[in-house]
């Protein structure tokens, strides 16, 4: 997709951060910025109405001294959601602000940002509230057993922009039943079951080292919990990508564990990958 970065901004501290990451990654991509404010008008008029208008020029115009790209504003009279949302179809990325709580408690992800990251067509960008993309390799999580393509594709093409080695980690278990747990008493069936996830993901990954030979890849395969080793992974990166699975379920679309638990639990920004 060759639309623009669109930028979720009200003035916040964290539609702050979210504007400054996103005017760096259109730099890098060189396409133009877009920075959307949705604020559904009162029915009466108010003086306040102004305030989020003049809030919105002003970023707009300190952007335009950073970055050599164009930079452009709208603010619509929509619900945040459906807002972001409409814009995300003919977007290249989607970038949203997240408001950090303590290494204990995660990060607070406000209703607007889950129902956008559930329902977005492009690829979305969750952006800590006062952090700097760190040093470190991008990173990403695959799972085996669903597509991948759109998703390794990003981050190759994240790595590459950024001339940073790229991280991939796939995180396994052996199958639950007692079948398995016997044998493993026994021995010999894990380093079997180890060996075949091996070489699964060796294959999956050699036609894009040899598609994107400028990238420095490594390649981790971890056996334990997805949701735990991706969020310890993270740790040192720049930048998590993971894909975003929409799965429709009664109570609708939701993201996936490993999903939920970056934007929740993963200091460095976030990238979500939608594939089918």
């Amino acid at each position: 997709m060759t639309g623009p970065v669109v930028v979720g901004f009200d003035g916040t501290p964290e539609s702050l951060a979210a504007t400054a990451w996103a005017a760096r990654e259109a730099q890098r991509r060189d396409c133009p910025l877009h920075l959307l404010h949705a604020w559904p008008r009162p029915k009466r008029d108010t003086s306040e109405r102004h305030h989020p208008v003049e809030r919105l020029a002003a970023r707009e115009a300190e952007l335009l001294t950073t970055v050599d790209v164009p930079v452009s504003s709208s603010q619509v009279p929509d619900p945040p959601a459906d807002a972001l949302e409409a814009a995300a179809r003919t977007a290249s990325l989607l970038v949203l602000g997240s408001r950090g709580l303590g290494a204990l408690h995660g990060f607070l992800v406000g209703s607007v940002s889950q129902e956008v990251l559930r329902r977005a067509a492009c690829p979305v960008v969750l952006v800590r509230t006062g952090a700097d993309e760190p040093a470190g390799p991008v990173l990403v999580g695959l799972d085996l057993d669903h597509p991948t393509d759109e998703v390794l594709a990003f981050a190759f093409d994240a790595a590459a922009r950024r001339s940073a080695p790229l991280r991939v980690v796939h995180v396994w278990s052996p199958p639950s039943g007692t079948e398995y747990m016997a044998f493993d008493a026994i021995g010999g069936v894990q380093n079997e079951l180890s060996a075949a996830e091996q070489a699964r993901f060796t294959d999956l990954l050699e036609p894009w080292r040899e598609r994107r030979p400028e990238v420095d890849v490594t390649a981790d395969l971890i056996r334990g919990s997805a949701t735990v080793a991706v969020v310890d992974a993270a740790a040192t990166a720049r930048l998590l990508v993971v894909g975003r699975r929409l799965r429709r379920t009664l109570l609708g679309t939701h993201l996936g564990p490993v999903a939920h638990a970056a934007v929740h639990h993963v200091h460095c920004p976030v990238a979500l990958v939608p594939h089918a």
